[in-house]
């Protein structure tokens, strides 16, 4: 059974979109995603996403996807939300992997728009509405233009809240004006997609994060949460001002490279990348570790 929800959080508020931990030969490390999992919960996310970008889904199998997220489940679905990353830019895939996700027990599904095929806004409403109706599981939608190549309109979005599944938006689109808008125009539950934005989506409105940085510093994620429900605008502005150098340092490459580099550096279960991404270079480990300590992360 999952942690309860609302409809104003329906997965909670603070999440980390987890890294896939591999092997030294390139496996799925279950018992190392098993392990990774549980330290995230215990650090204070309320749920993860599992076989998103950052779990490097573009480069594993159906197969390991349904692996990853039963184990995940067994880890931790008693306290955490396990969203299931669906999205494809093929919406009959898309659909048997939210199926495949709901029978293996996840919570929610994560569908991101589809990505090089650049379908026009009735195309986008179709392929998530096929994915809400093939399921019982509330789906949350990702809007990644830079990813994608196509943005969510507000239009669509207001549309695609209609629909009694659809109940939330990871935002990553880096355009507050336009997330202001949607956010007062749909009612869903909004999550920041962009570490960075995280704050500044928190005052238009945003319930939480969906979070990459989180691998390192989801304390501070949820004391800036905290101090924004409390009102206290100073101490979440300090919180964000000191996370600054995390938000830089971690995004200067691919997120996903950078984040294995970091828990590798913190003893955690990581492992290595799968090509076409590739790791970071000893100079670029050295200024991780610069951006890092700055942003008072311990190594």
């Amino acid at each position: 059974m999952a942690p309860i929800s609302t409809p104003q959080t329906p997965f909670g508020r603070v999440l980390t979109a987890m890294v896939t931990p591999f092997t030294a030969d390139g496996a799925l490390d279950l018992d190392g995603a098993q392990r990774l999992a549980a330290h995230l919960v215990d650090a204070g996310n309320d749920g993860l996403i599992v076989n998103g970008t950052t779990g490097e889904s573009p480069t594993t199998s159906d197969a390991e996807k349904d692996q990853l997220v039963r184990a995940v489940l067994e880890a931790v679905g008693d306290r955490a939300h396990v969203v299931a990353g669906i999205g494809t830019n093929d919406t009959r895939h898309s659909v048997d992997l939210a199926r495949t996700a709901e029978r293996t027990g996840a919570h929610g599904l994560l569908a991101v728009t589809p990505y090089y095929n650049k379908p026009p806004q009735e195309g986008l409403l179709r392929h998530f509405t096929a994915i809400a109706d093939s399921t019982g599981l509330p789906v949350m939608l990702y809007d990644i233009p830079g990813r994608s190549g196509v943005p969510i309109d507000t239009e669509t979005l207001v549309r695609l809240a209609d629909h009694p599944r659809i109940v939330a938006n990871k935002d990553a689109k880096g355009d507050l004006g336009r997330a202001s808008w949607a956010i007062a125009q749909s009612g869903l539950a909004w999550y920041s997609g962009d570490d960075m934005l995280n704050l500044p989506l928190l005052s238009v409105g945003a319930v939480g994060f969906v979070s990459v940085v989180g691998h390192v510093v989801t304390p501070d994620l949820r004391a800036l949460v905290e101090a924004h429900l409390d009102g206290d605008v100073q101490k979440a502005t300090e919180i964000h001002q000191k996370l600054l150098p995390v938000f830089t340092g971690m995004f200067r490459t691919q997120g996903v490279i950078t984040t294995k580099a970091a828990l590798t550096l913190q003893g955690l279960p990581a492992g290595p990348l799968r090509l076409p991404l590739v790791e970071l270079t000893a100079q670029e480990t050295a200024q991780l570790k610069i951006d890092l300590a700055a942003g008072g992360v311990q190594l």
